[in-house]
This record gives structure tokens, C-alpha cells and sequence, in this order.
């Protein structure tokens, strides 16, 4: 899906945002999740310290206070979001998602 344009609400191929990207990834995968906002994401799975690539990251304070932007963990630092450039890969190591990162949860 990388590439696939940023539409708030969106779930599906043609757009999506960070939120909807996730229950999109996952459904495609066989996974019965609900969706739900960022905060709603946070608040019901299981929050690990020691991530693995699938697991869910988390970022605060990015448009609205508390959980704001979720993404996918690749591994060594990268994760994939769908944002205002679309589904693309990013990495903790960019200023702007360090200041702004919350955790991670366990995939559902």
C-alpha cells in the first residue's frame, strides 16, 4: 500500500489515514479488528517495551493533545503511517516523530 493517498476516515486502497490504514492492514491479514481512533488503538492492547516488527508505535501530540498518529514497526527504528504524504515509511530517527513518539502495543 505504500504510495496510497492520505483521506481522514479512509480504510480502503484508495485512501486512508493513519488509524483506518492499521484496521485495513489487519483485516486484509485475517485479523477480526474493530476500528477505532489512535486513542482507541492505545487504550485497548497490550503496551511492550520490547517491540517486534508488526507490533504498533505511537505518537502524541501531533495535530491534538494525547495518543494523534499510529503507524506499523518495520524493526530498527523504521515503521511504516499512512500521513500527509500517504502510506510511507518513515523513521524514529527523524527529529520530528522522535519528540512526538509515545510506544508501542502488540499487534492485535
Amino acid at each position: 500500500m505504500q504510495g496510497v493517498p492520505y483521506v481522514w476516515g479512509g480504510t480502503s486502497a484508495t485512501g486512508v489515514d493513519c488509524s483506518g490504514y492499521i484496521y485495513h492492514v489487519f483485516k486484509k491479514f485475517g485479523h477480526n479488528i474493530s476500528r477505532q481512533s489512535v486513542a482507541g488503538y492505545w487504550s485497548s492492547l497490550p503496551q511492550t517495551s520490547s517491540p517486534q516488527p508488526g507490533d504498533l508505535i505511537y505518537f502524541k501530540d501531533t495535530y491534538k493533545a494525547g495518543p494523534s498518529h499510529m503507524g506499523i514497526y518495520l524493526g530498527g527504528g523504521s515503521f511504516i503511517q499512512s500521513g500527509d504524504k500517504g502510506v510511507a515509511i518513515a523513521s524514529l530517527s527523524n527529529s520530528y516523530w522522535s519528540k512526538h513518539f509515545l510506544g508501542y502495543t502488540k499487534a492485535p
